[in-house]
């Protein structure tokens, strides 16, 4: 259960704030919904309290949870994908769908390891660029660091 103003998670859109909690007639029956922002974009996002689990919506990782994700990000252990660029995007992008700070973290590190062996797609930098940005801004909140700190962070694992 959410509360006014805290942050969550609504997947492939990011961080949003909970603006306010209404009460609307729904076919009848008074339903719930969570009226959430984008932080980024300001978009309004009206999420049933009583869906929040089936579309994904959950709370920020907490500072444990940054470890994993550096932890995954760091993994240079694993198969890339070279399947053609389509069919990668395909599954990548239901991956970001998940809301899944992990699998995001996942996709970030493949497709940059991927970048090192040939030149990505336009669509697989746009979601290299969208990853990373999701990541940032989560990762962010979960330390209470800013922006840059955490960008500088991720680069620093990419570069060694």
């Amino acid at each position: 259960m959410f509360k006014v103003g805290d942050n969550a998670v609504y997947p492939a859109h990011g961080v949003a704030v909970v603006k306010r909690i209404e009460e609307k007639d729904v076919g009848g029956k008074k339903k719930k919904f969570y009226v959430l922002q984008v932080v980024d974009n300001q978009m309004t996002i009206m999420v049933p309290t009583d869906n929040v689990a089936s579309v994904g919506l959950r709370g920020i990782i907490s500072n444990k949870d940054v470890k994993t994700v550096y932890d995954i990000l760091k993994e240079r252990n694993v198969k890339i994908d070279h399947t053609t660029w389509n069919r990668r995007y395909r599954e990548y992008m239901e991956k970001i769908k998940t809301g899944s700070i992990f699998e995001i973290a996942e996709v970030l590190r493949n497709l940059f390891l991927l970048r090192h062996s040939k030149d990505l797609s336009f669509g697989e930098r746009k979601m290299l660029d969208q990853a990373k940005h999701l990541l940032v801004k989560e990762i962010s909140l979960a330390k209470k660091s800013n922006e840059e700190l955490v960008e500088q962070e991720i680069q620093t694992i990419f570069a060694s």
